[in-house]
């Protein structure tokens, strides 16, 4: 399938942005680019020593970039950190590349399967602060997305519901001009 805009995964850890992401661009042929891996590819650094030495403020700048350096290159599947959404910069530079999907996974999920000390805005924290978190962010991904995929069903579900979501997403008429299939 050739699109002629990204498509961006937005959302909580734990909601299924990479794994789904990766599937999703697997299944449609296209390029996926996790901002995180790529911030940590250009730093030379896993994500958790970038906030340790440099700080949240340098990466959520890294991060930035990233979504720049994206907007020259060819469209793909791109999933997105936690709080690229926190950033209005990162939200208008999504919306003039492309479309936005917010991966909603519900609370009680996220929790169960999420290891905070992998995630650097959790590190040392427990599941109240990634309730906070979670709290804290839901308003910014409903606000930043054009959709919403709901990813409660399982794995299976979300890489065949989503497939199928991008699909629908790429065949409307208002998206033909925008990001529709060529």
């Amino acid at each position: 399938m050739t699109i002629r805009e990204h498509i961006f995964l937005v959302g909580m850890a734990g909601c299924g942005k990479s794994t789904l992401g990766l599937r999703l661009a697997q299944a449609l042929g296209l390029p996926f680019v996790d901002t995180d891996q790529r911030v940590s590819e250009i730093m030379g650094m896993t994500v958790n020593d970038i906030y340790s030495t440099l700080g949240e403020a340098f990466f959520r700048n890294a991060e930035t970039a990233v979504l720049a350096e994206m907007a020259c290159v060819q469209p793909c599947i791109i999933s997105t950190g936690e709080g690229t959404v926190l950033t209005a910069e990162n939200i208008a530079i999504m919306k003039n590349h492309g479309i936005i999907l917010f991966i909603d996974r519900p609370l009680d999920q996220i929790l169960s399967d999420i290891k905070t000390d992998r995630r650097p805005t959790l590190r040392g924290g427990t599941h109240e602060d990634v309730i906070e978190q979670y709290n804290a962010r839901i308003g910014h991904y409903r606000y930043a997305a054009d959709f919403r995929f709901d990813n409660s069903r399982g794995y299976q579900y979300g890489i065949s519901g989503l497939i199928d979501l991008v699909s629908a997403v790429l065949a409307l008429p208002c998206y033909e001009g925008k990001g529709g299939a060529a």
